[in-house]
């Protein structure tokens, strides 16, 4: 494990946002959907490709609350521009589990 300086964490931009939009991403090269996460009024609106669809259907994402990386360049995942990664953790069988808060915080708000 490699350790970090709380100045190389606070550089990490983890914040909160709501999936307002999910839609299948047929073009993935692994099974995965489209989403789309509103950050509140300050950042605004991101788009992110998730490889959640063994655990989770398109009506269980949207309004779910998730925590994502926002200042990561744009990444290009086939013909889908990426601008944030929602984060997660694998399970025993490696599918991805959603990182959420376990009460509703507000759009935008910081993991510190």
């Amino acid at each position: 494990m490699t350790t970090i300086s709380w100045d190389d964490f606070a550089n990490v931009e983890l914040r909160v946002g709501r999936i307002i939009k999910a839609e299948p991403f047929p073009e993935a090269r692994k099974p995965a959907y489209k989403l789309l996460v509103d950050f509140g009024e300050e950042i605004g609106q991101r788009k992110s490709s998730a490889q959640v669809s063994d655990l989770y259907v398109i009506e269980e994402l949207v309004g779910k609350q998730v925590v994502a990386v926002i200042n990561f360049p744009p990444k290009q995942i086939g013909p889908f521009l990426s601008e944030c990664l929602v984060t997660g953790f694998p399970d025993e069988q490696g599918r991805v589990v959603l990182c959420v808060p376990d009460k509703t915080v507000p759009l935008g708000a910081k993991l510190f």
